[in-house]
């Protein structure tokens, strides 16, 4: 069996795009995976996005479900402490039901403070977050529930609408901190590792995450994926021209959000350009270097699917269409599973 790859939609983009764009390029971007032969499609939610435009994944992936053949679809990840328990649960039936049973439920936690405020979150957000989560479980797998929490009450009410995976679709949770890789461990099917994390504390909390998983009595996980930022180029000068300018854009931003402070104690992301892109934080370069780096980092965590985003806001579909062709021609062919660990 070869690595499973996938494409995380690249839906950032300022207001100079205009919202009918955004979704005609996501839709062109899944119909290029698919004839390549990519195996998930997945979109990420955030609100109050300011600068970027940033469509909602759950219609978002309904939308694209039209264009990506057999490919899985993925919420990676439904910001699960904002929302309402039952509505997570609704729609998770549906898209499982669109994309007959190839759906994965991907939520986390959140970081930023401008959404937990316009959603009321208050200082209570893991509680809120395990709370919710268990309700989505037992809905989603025909349980009764009596529950209640902030914007929610249930009383002996079950889903009508069951998802055509049973039990249930699969959960990844995506987790930073070390409490949080270890709270994936005990309560999901298995951790989606974080994109803006050097390797070397991946590699640490791959480690965490597994004992986590022993010490909780849970069964070892059948997938691990992570989401990677890649850009493969015709050679390495012309893939860090092409993307320096909107990546390093991109993680500037996510300075701004609050991201570097929800990274592991040892890591951050509020650094120039030579220091951002060392540590497999982001692949770059020619195929050759690409298949190379990511093949270490498969064999160094462990890796069974890697999510790549193509592209950051700004960047010209042509080049995120470029770079997905050289990947799926030049760069995946020579990707391998890791090898099992004595």
């Amino acid at each position: 069996m070869s690595v499973k790859v996938g494409i995380f939609l690249n839906v950032q983009q300022s207001d100079t795009v205009g919202p009918t764009r955004i979704i005609a390029e996501a839709c062109a971007q899944t119909r290029l995976a698919r004839d390549l032969g990519f195996d998930i499609v997945a979109a990420g939610q955030h609100f109050l996005t300011d600068p970027y435009q940033m469509p909602q994944p759950v219609p978002l992936l309904a939308r694209v479900a039209a264009e990506a053949g057999e490919m899985r679809l993925h919420t990676g990840v439904l910001l699960l402490t904002l929302l309402n328990p039952v509505e997570v649960a609704e729609n998770a039936a549906t898209l499982d039901a669109i994309c007959d049973g190839r759906f994965v439920l991907g939520v986390g936690l959140g970081y930023r403070e401008p959404e937990e405020e316009a959603f009321g979150v208050d200082g209570r957000r893991v509680r809120v977050f395990t709370d919710k989560l268990a309700v989505v479980r037992r809905l989603l797998e025909g349980e009764t529930v009596t529950a209640a929490g902030p914007g929610y009450r249930l009383h002996e009410q079950r889903l009508a609408l069951l998802p055509v995976q049973r039990p249930r679709p699969p959960i990844w949770i995506a987790a930073n901190a070390d409490a949080a890789v270890e709270r994936a461990a005990r309560l999901s099917d298995s951790w989606l590792l974080n994109p803006h994390t050097n390797v070397a504390e991946l590699e640490r909390q791959v480690g965490l995450f597994h004992a986590a998983r022993v010490a909780a009595g849970r069964p070892p996980v059948t997938e691990l994926a992570t989401i990677k930022e890649l850009y493969v180029g015709a050679d390495d000068g012309a893939a860090v021209r092409e993307a320096r300018p909107y990546l390093e854009s991109k993680y500037r931003a996510y300075v701004q959000w609050g991201q570097d402070e929800a990274l592991p104690a040892g890591d951050t992301i509020d650094r120039e350009w030579e220091q951002l892109a060392a540590g497999g934080r982001f692949v770059i370069g020619g195929p050759e270097r690409c298949a190379a780096e990511l093949q270490e980092q498969v064999d160094r965590l462990g890796l069974t699917t890697l999510i790549f985003r193509f592209g950051w806001p700004g960047m010209p579909d042509e080049l995120v269409q470029a770079s997905m062709r050289r990947a799926a021609e030049r760069v995946f062919p020579l990707l391998s599973l890791p090898t099992p660990r004595r």
